[in-house]
């Protein structure tokens, strides 16, 4: 995995026993490792066989070249036959080459989090692989040379349908389109069994291609196979419903005539659905989806059809449901039956299956003294009443699957739409439900809920406060419901009013109370919440202390103040009951008002020091965790010293740059609301998240953001007299302003900062503020005054005692001692640097030297080294994520090329930087533009 790079012991403890080692984890790990060594040891001749592991500072490191390990090899291979620049032959040899080097599963009897997660990632590059090589077999005419590749895995992954796909268009192409059927048709009762759902629509189209293509007699599917949606509809049904439905459905003369068994009274037709809801509109998607079922109930002769809608309360699960159910009731002409479960209901108590089964009962005409006494048999009673008829039964508000099992139908024909605060999977695994996650509105869908509720004109005269009310709605069906029927009410007031009461309202929830317990958005979710357990309750309470938008596991640890593994069961409660999202995988999103209600509930529950301490925990999580990636990033001290963290909070052990670089790509969104909300009481970490996300913005080129932050975190410092924070503050401003051309503005931050840090004796803040000094001169054609700069910021890294920054300044003296011509000079303080950087692991300062001694090596002539160097920085520029300089740097790759008499390599690389200048809509696009055009001229 780390071939020759360290491995802290945290993160080999954390890979082998996850969140919750055992007690002496750490010297079983080194007893472990001792065992390894004695392995090499013992397989150590001298030659390619040595396994060295050696000890570094916090961790091992397996000293190995990669490609004699087969996931790294694998890997460059595959990469290598993505290079659409060689032979088809080349890359379909390098594919079977790296697919040879799979032997059995990756990490064969490991369990736990990160083996899983490996094998899973390495599953979809081997897959990914073998699909490419398919393509390339099957475009080059040798289709059958992947049929056994692609069975073989398809055999192991029989749910992934690009592998059916492949392999349906190899066999096709070998001329078996029969088995390609048959591989389509186990491909999809598969995931019919096992998922509830359908094919999707490129195996669907690919299925009915070859059934176009093939003889007429041999078109139809395997016995009891159907195609999926979508589909003509069956001639047994009435058309889709977007249609208009005819006078009554055809006659099926498949169906026998209902039958009743001797208990029942003569036929008594059920009509239970509730009116629908006036001016229902959008849910088309969903709609759609609902559509297919009338064609399932033809396509499945032998089983009753089940559909199971799910999401958070006051989403409008019931208000679809009912609107499709009226909708379709002409394609169930014995019936339709309807009961409200009361799964999430004010009364704190579901209705039981008995009385439900005994409602069905009175509404299809049994007597009361024809009902059995059981449960059992009143079920089996109910399932006799409904064989060989069409009959529609909704079952809403169901608490779990256990609640809905005995009002299901047996009955072919018959369909069950049942609606739930919980996901229901279990209704997908035993009863093949197919199941539709309901998600909020979209914005215009909002918007057109409001004009079938208020009159398109009133909306369009107010579109500011429609809008408004739309984001404060944040897409819940029921608070835009509330708003709209408020808003009816008192037709002569302006929208705008409304507006305002939920913009001011101290509590965003009150002005969305209706006082009826159905219809009040914070009764509803006060239900879901009352279904929980003790700890997902109380994490859930503390889920308005989140500073983000989103969360992963481990800070929803540090939140709750326990280990990842006791936060895993919370975590999947709360999302089965659509008290958080799992948007993304691994990360967990909370509904804005959802958010606010946990705010109203942990104030009323939770001690006020118990909320603080949650709050700093989560804080710390984050700033600790920052606070480390920064390092990685810089090899440099850092002119900031936290406090030790709150205990629980976590901080994520980032074990390199890449890692460090990935956390703060992924939680940037959290780490900036962190900076613009900071709650009452811990203003201290506006600034401080701000200081420590500077450099991860500069070099991402977001300068609107690096200036936001800094404005509040300078805000803040200075409303609470924080010297350190101001400091921090005016750098990060000078920073943005230097980079957003307002030279002015960048000196009097840069100025300030300076003699800030300077009353702070803080050495390391004044080696930083001096090298932005020395920049922004160089910028200006001020080189001398940028070689002053960078020589005090030479001085102040080594009274700070930090090496990183001591060799980012020897390269800075080097650039401009080069840009003054004196390259010999130049060349010795470049060579200085580039070990000091290479020892401390700072990748960006490494690759800085690089294009420094790219540039000395141009102007002395030595075109060739300067291209070499030039190559170094432009990959490490690419892996450190600095775009901007990544630009640059290509730039003066075109000129080497240019002055080294090869023009196209120079309009390759110039090109290439103008795409990076354009994207980042920096100025010196068009310079670069107007050179690409004299050249070409």
């Amino acid at each position: 995995m780390d071939t020759g790079r360290p491995v802290p012991v945290e993160v080999l403890i954390d890979r082998i026993w996850g969140a919750a080692p055992p007690e002496g984890a750490r010297r079983a790990l080194y007893a472990h490792i001792a065992r390894i060594r004695r392995l090499a040891e013992a397989l150590d001749d001298g030659g390619d066989a040595r396994l060295p592991v050696l000890r570094r500072s916090g961790g091992y490191q397996l000293d190995l070249d990669p490609d004699r390990v087969d996931l790294h090899r694998f890997q460059r291979l595959a990469a290598q036959a993505r290079d659409s620049a060689r032979p088809d032959r080349t890359r379909v040899a390098l594919l079977r080459e790296a697919l040879g080097l799979w032997r059995g599963e990756p990490f064969a009897g490991l369990t736990g989090t990160w083996p899983a997660r490996m094998r899973e990632t390495w599953r979809r590059q081997r897959v990914d692989a073998v699909l490419r090589l398919a393509g390339m077999e099957i475009q080059g005419g040798d289709p059958a040379a992947v049929v056994g590749e692609l069975t073989d895995l398809l055999g192991e992954y029989p749910l992934t349908e690009p592998l059916a796909e492949a392999l349906m268009r190899a066999l096709h192409a070998t001329g078996d389109s029969g088995e390609a059927l048959r591989c389509y048709a186990q491909t999809r009762r598969r995931l019919v069994e096992e998922l509830g759902t359908e094919p999707g629509r490129r195996l669907w189209e690919l299925h009915q291609e070859i059934l176009r293509e093939r003889p007429a007699e041999h078109t139809h599917a395997p016995e009891h196979e159907a195609a999926p949606a979508p589909r003509a509809t069956p001639t047994a049904l009435p058309p889709p419903l977007s249609a208009a439905p005819p006078a009554a459905p055809p006659a099926d003369p498949a169906t026998p005539p209902p039958s009743r068994t001797a208990a029942a009274t003569p036929h008594t037709t059920p009509a239970q659905l509730p009116a629908g809801t006036p001016g229902f509109t959008g849910r088309i998607d969903e709609l759609a989806r609902l559509d297919t079922l009338l064609a399932d109930v033809a396509e499945r002769p032998a089983a009753v059809v089940v559909s199971a809608l799910s999401g958070m309360g006051g989403v409008g699960k019931t208000a679809l449901a009912v609107h499709w159910a009226r909708q379709a009731r002409t394609a169930f002409p014995d019936g339709q039956l309807y009961v409200n479960l009361r799964g999430f209901d004010p009364s704190g108590a579901p209705l039981p299956p008995d009385r439900a089964v005994r409602g069905f009962l009175d509404a299809l005409g049994v007597p009361a003294s024809r009902v059995p006494e059981s449960l059992d048999a009143q079920v089996g009673l109910y399932r006799s009443l409904l064989c060989g008829s069409r009959v529609l039964v909704v079952l809403d508000n169901a608490r779990d699957a256990d609640q809905v099992r005995p009002l299901l139908p047996a009955a072919p024909g018959c369909l069950a739409l049942v609606t739930s605060r919980s996901p229901l999977t279990g209704l997908a695994v035993a009863e093949g439900a197919q199941l539709l996650a309901l998600d909020l509105l979209s914005a215009e869908e909002c918007r057109d809920m409001l004009a079938a509720r208020l009159g398109a004109a009133r909306v369009a005269a107010e579109a500011a406060a429609v809008d408004e009310i739309v984001v404060r709605c944040a897409g819940l069906p029921l608070a835009l419901g509330v708003v709209a029927a408020r808003a009816a009410a008192r037709p002569a007031e302006p929208l705008a009013v409304f507006a305002d009461e939920l913009r001011t309202a101290e509590r965003i929830l009150d002005p969305l109370d209706t006082g009826d317990p159905a219809t009040a958005v914070r009764t509803v979710f006060h239900w879901s919440y009352r279904t929980l357990g003790r700890e997902a309750a109380r994490l859930f309470r503390f889920m308005g202390l989140h500073p983000g938008p989103d969360a992963d596991l481990t800070s929803l640890a540090a939140l709750a103040g326990v280990c990842v593994g006791q936060v895993q069961a919370p975590v999947r409660e709360l999302t089965a009951a659509h008290l958080l999202i799992e948007h993304v995988p691994g990360r967990y999103t909370c509904h804005d008002l959802l958010r606010a209600h946990a705010v109203e509930l942990a104030a009323e529950h939770d001690t006020t020091a118990a909320v603080r301490a949650a709050t700093r925990r989560v804080l710390d999580h984050y700033l600790h965790t920052a606070y480390a990636a920064d390092a990685l990033l810089t090899r440099r001290r850092h002119p900031m010293r936290l406090t030790p963290a709150e205990p629980g909070a976590l901080p994520r052990q980032l074990g390199d740059y890449e890692e460090a670089l990935a956390w703060l790509i992924a939680e940037q969104p959290v780490l900036l609301s962190a900076v613009e909300r900071p709650p009452a009481g811990c203003e201290t970490y506006t600034w401080q998240f701000a200081a420590l996300l500077t450099t991860f913005l500069e070099r991402q080129g977001n300068w609107q953001a690096l200036t936001d932050v800094h404005t509040a975190a300078l805000r803040t410092a200075t409303h609470q007299g924080d010297l350190a924070g101001q400091a921090a503050g005016h750098r990060g401003l000078g920073l943005a302003r230097f980079q957003l051309r307002d030279p002015q503005g960048a000196r009097h931050h840069f100025t300030r900062a300076l003699d800030l840090f300077g009353q702070l004796d803080n050495h390391a803040g004044q080696a930083r503020t001096c090298q932005n000094l020395a920049k922004m001169a160089w910028a200006h054609g001020a080189t001398r005054e940028a070689l002053h700069h960078s020589r005090r910021a030479l001085e102040h890294f080594l009274l700070a005692h930090d090496r990183g920054g001591q060799a980012v300044a020897l390269n800075d003296l080097g650039w401009y001692l080069a840009e003054l011509g004196e390259l010999r000079q130049a060349l010795a303080y470049c060579r200085r640097a580039l070990p000091l950087v290479q020892a401390t692991g700072d990748l960006s300062g490494q690759a800085h030297t690089w294009d420094s001694l790219g540039y000395i090596h141009r102007h002395l002539g030595r075109h060739a080294t300067a291209v070499e160097c030039y190559d170094r920085a432009l990959a490490l520029f690419r892996k450190t994520g600095d775009r901007r300089s990544e630009a640059i740097g290509l730039s003066y790759l075109g000129d080497t090329y240019a002055e080294a008499g090869e023009p196209g390599s120079a309009l390759d690389a110039w090109k290439r930087a103008l795409d990076l200048f354009d994207e980042l809509g920096l100025p010196e696009a068009d310079m670069l533009r107007n050179k690409l055009t004299t050249h070409a001229n």
